[in-house]
């Protein structure tokens, strides 16, 4: 799933640079008010870009974010583990049961905690998704509305 967003971003950056050498290749040969409007143009390509590469700044830190939880989850099962291996040394029943259902319900905690993790960090993959998506589509048609208008002045 990251990689089809990391791809999808790419090609993104990939598409606005292109427009962006294409205008530039034609910058010489436009008129003073064309000249301007590519400026600003430009200026604007400039947030679409930085706005894309914060979305995918913040997806992948949520995406950080959700291991670490993990990572914390699978820590408090290993430690319930090594107690119950520790109990289980000691050979005594009474602790032994203690200790197994001690790491079981650690198991239980982390397993449900990792459910819901992992239904936040695809809900946030998908909203930070169509995001991006949205902002895609929003610079290719401000970009044709701009060509249209450059066609139109030239």
């Amino acid at each position: 799933m990251k990689h089809e967003y990391d791809e999808f971003v790419e090609k993104a950056k990939e598409s606005i640079d292109t427009l962006e050498e294409k205008i530039e290749d034609m910058s010489d040969d436009l008129s003073e008010e064309a000249g301007d409007l590519w400026k600003d143009l430009k200026k604007y390509f400039e947030k679409i870009k930085a706005k894309l590469k914060i979305a995918e700044e913040e997806a992948e830190l949520k995406s950080h974010l959700g291991m670490m939880e993990a990572r914390d989850m699978l820590e408090n099962v290993r430690d319930s583990a090594e107690s119950f291996l520790y109990t289980l040394s000691r050979d005594t029943a009474q602790d032994l049961d203690m200790a197994e259902v001690k790491a079981h319900l650690a198991k239980m905690d982390a397993e449900e905690a990792w459910e819901e993790t992992e239904k936040e960090l695809t809900h946030l993959y998908a909203k930070s998704k169509v995001d991006v998506e949205r902002l895609a589509k929003k610079a290719a048609e401000e970009a044709n509305d701009i060509m249209v208008k450059l066609s139109q002045v030239v």
